[in-house]
């Protein structure tokens, strides 16, 4: 086995419960049996790892979670949102959200948060600026695995959405992390590799649900913090070798309702239709969004062309109710 593959592997597990459990006692010796190691060395290996002690993580993963729902839900009381969230009190919250963005929940709420929002826009950009070749080679790769499917021109992504409401089933995904800009070069290598290691299990043929899922909102929370992973749907009986050399990890999808769009497009422009689909169609459908992330859904339809490196998938969006 390799060690740091365990490791990552680990931190993940951890990562994924601060996010479903906010609301819930996050300690150190709850999170270090989470992750499986002593209560005594966990918090440096977490710091090591990740760049933030564990305390930071925990608290950002709830400030950015709240932010969101001060947005997207405007009748909700932000003391419920707080405690939601795992904040004892609305004092407690109130500063810590000062101290994090900046400025009070009542003023993000009031409009505060769109000066935050386009800073983190104007910094993913200068980012993805230089780093479209690398996107290129990537997706030709995806074209390799995934030929026997036709590959089509597609739209330009500025095109109407198509939106379908769905409710998708439970599934057991083996998921590989990136941790960093969503984006070019990371994403796209990332689901090289991922799909690398897919062919080397036989998940590829036959064809499989696969799923990119961001875990949070380039908005929000800084370039480098940001989590996206690439997915494949596994059946009960399989797990990653634990000597493999990437630390694939398996999580559980929980069924739904989303509401789903087509996008048809380039790797870059894919940020600008999630923009769309959350800042015009979602304040206009009555629906409210659920405390769950969004994702990238690739299946039986998905095409690519390996040509001009525009492929099709549908953006999926949680919804209550």
């Amino acid at each position: 086995m390799n060690p740091s593959t365990d490791y990552q592997r680990r931190i993940d597990r951890v990562l994924d419960h601060i996010r479903t459990h906010l609301a819930e006692p996050l300690d150190l010796a709850t999170l270090a049996e989470v992750a499986h190691f002593s209560p005594w060395h966990f918090h440096r290996i977490f710091q090591g790892m990740t760049g933030e002690t564990l305390a930071d993580a925990v608290r950002r993963l709830r400030l950015e979670a709240a932010a969101l729902r001060l947005v997207h839900r405007p009748h909700d009381a932000a003391l419920g949102i707080a405690l939601g969230v795992g904040f004892a009190s609305a004092e407690v919250f109130s500063r810590a959200f000062k101290a994090h963005f900046g400025m009070t929940p009542t003023a993000w709420r009031r409009g505060g948060w769109r000066g935050h929002t386009e800073a983190r826009k104007t910094e993913q950009r200068k980012m993805n600026q230089t780093l479209r070749k690398a996107h290129q080679d990537a997706t030709r790769h995806m074209a390799d695995h995934f030929r026997h499917q036709p590959m089509v021109a597609g739209l330009h992504g500025k095109t109407p959405m198509q939106i379908e409401i769905n409710t998708l089933p439970a599934m057991r995904l083996a998921y590989l992390r990136h941790i960093g800009p969503y984006g070019q070069p990371g994403i796209p290598q990332t689901w090289e590799r991922f799909l690398a290691w897919c062919g080397r299990h036989g998940l590829l043929q036959p064809r499989r649900t696969m799923l990119g899922i961001g875990h949070d909102n380039p908005e929000i929370t800084p370039a480098d913090k940001l989590r996206y992973d690439c997915c494949v749907q596994i059946d009960a009986g399989f797990a990653p070798p634990r000597d493999d050399a990437l630390p694939v990890g398996v999580q559980d999808f929980a069924a739904g309702r989303f509401a789903c769009a087509r996008y048809t497009g380039l790797g870059h422009e894919i940020g600008a239709a999630w923009g769309r689909l959350y800042g015009q169609w979602l304040p206009q459908s009555g629906h409210v969004p659920g405390h769950r992330p969004g994702f990238e859904l690739y299946d039986e339809s998905f095409t690519l062309d390996e040509q001009t490196g525009v492929f099709s998938c549908w953006l999926c969006l949680p919804i209550e109710g």
